[in-house]
């Protein structure tokens, strides 16, 4: 996201000509710590920059949704006479593009990360999803159909698509669509690092990860140490050139689990039906959930086992570092893992939160 941030800044300044890679990455890599920053030191100011962002990013879409109605009523459909020209129709090659539209479209899952900071989540967590998901769904799918009107198969070779977009309809309007696209990723990108930071500091918490990644800074009670680990590991991201497979290969594994939780979901329901549920779905949705990714994963394995043999590397990668630096520490990683969590600490002013069971 940080690096389609870059791109959408720099494609106005590069208009015509191919974007420096070193200039795309510096300001990608200064996005995301400032984003950290903010993120970490004042919480209520980033929910309300939040709020901004999500609105942006629906306006953004309501302008490119409305242009590609006025553009198809005025009978520009030409790019719907032979749409399905050039495509595939190749199973395996469907599931290798759903993984990759899967991490485009990353953000369906989060609200569960953030269920510890709801007011009232059992009442407000579906209501956000029921609300959240139809609608997003429902505007990017009239906003791609309206980008497939305008631009064609053009839309599959752009990297700043809504800029090319603006450009070929909205005259002088072109130069508000690539502020609003900017301001909109920004909006995404800083919900990955409040999401993604709060996973981190659940996994430590329960012992899944280093001890430091739980604790919070006392003054602003935000999950600092996780918050710039997080950055480290993304500053790490920009290093390489091209990371569509990258994604191809972490998607897989994310698919494989949350396969997992959903199943997870049939099996407690079945084995023991009497637990207390405080939020309860119908079966059919996770059935219907777990047949389609379990599809998804069989497919690559016969199509694609390059792929899904890196992903699983990649996994099974942390298990060793899991083992030493976790579960069965040896007495001078213990000491050296105390010393550095010690210094951390001074350096974050974090501590571990208070026990309320206490």
């Amino acid at each position: 996201m940080a690096l389609t941030f870059a791109n959408n800044v720099l494609q106005p300044i590069y208009h015509g000509c191919t974007i420096n890679p070193l200039c795309r990455k510096l300001l990608a890599a200064v996005t995301i710590c400032f984003l950290t920053f903010i993120n970490a030191y004042d919480i209520k100011f980033t929910t309300r920059m939040q709020n901004v962002f999500s609105l942006t990013m629906i306006s953004s879409l309501v302008v490119i949704v409305m242009g590609g109605m006025v553009w198809m009523a005025q009978g520009h459909l030409e790019n719907f006479e032979d749409g399905w020209a050039g495509t595939n129709s190749s199973v395996s090659d469907w599931s290798v593009a759903i993984f990759l539209g899967i991490f485009s479209y990353s953000g369906w899952n989060y609200l569960n990360f953030m269920t510890e900071e709801l007011r009232d989540p059992f009442v407000n967590l579906p209501r956000a999803i029921y609300i959240s998901l139809p609608l997003v769904t429902a505007i990017y799918i009239m906003a791609n159909v309206s980008y497939l009107a305008v631009l064609g198969q053009d839309v599959l070779t752009t990297e700043a698509i809504a800029v090319d977009f603006a450009t070929a309809i909205l005259g002088w309007l072109r130069w508000v669509m690539p502020a609003l696209v900017c301001i909109a990723t920004l909006g995404g990108l800083s919900v990955n690092i409040m999401t993604s930071s709060r996973i981190c500091f659940a996994g430590a918490r329960n012992g899944h990860m280093p001890e430091l990644l739980a604790h919070i800074n006392i003054k602003c009670m935000s999950p600092m140490p996780s918050l710039v680990f997080l950055m480290l590991l993304s500053l790490l991201m920009l290093i390489p050139d091209n990371l569509t497979s990258l994604i191809t290969y972490c998607t897989v594994v994310e698919s494989f689990f949350t396969t997992i939780c959903c199943s997870a979901v049939l099996w407690l329901r079945h084995k023991k039906p009497n637990l207390p549920r405080p939020i309860k779905v119908q079966l059919w949705m996770p059935s219907i959930f777990v047949a389609i990714t379990s599809m998804l994963l069989v497919i690559p394995v016969i199509s694609e086992p390059f792929a899904v043999i890196s992903g699983a590397c990649i996994t099974l990668a942390g298990l060793p570092a899991y083992y030493v630096l976790v579960k069965n520490t040896p007495a001078p990683i213990q000491r050296m893992t105390l010393s550095f969590t010690h210094f951390c600490q001074k350096l974050f002013l974090s501590a571990v939160e208070e026990n309320e069971d206490l």
